[in-house]
């Protein structure tokens, strides 16, 4: 499992500053994680103003 971001996205970085895999990037839209990195630790979620951040289904 790993999480997504959704359209919310406002692009503020905190997702991405508190992430411990460095695993969220700037995309041309919204925040990007890369699946294959990230340990479904919540901490972006948790971090979230806009509540972007979700868990993959």
């Amino acid at each position: 499992m790993s999480y997504t971001i959704s359209d919310a996205c406002i692009k503020c970085g905190r997702c991405a500053e508190n992430c411990p895999m460095n695993c969220i990037s700037e995309g041309s839209y919204k925040y990007e994680v890369n699946a294959s990195q990230c340990i479904d630790c919540g901490t972006c979620a948790n971090v979230c103003p806009v509540g972007a951040p979700r868990a993959r289904a």
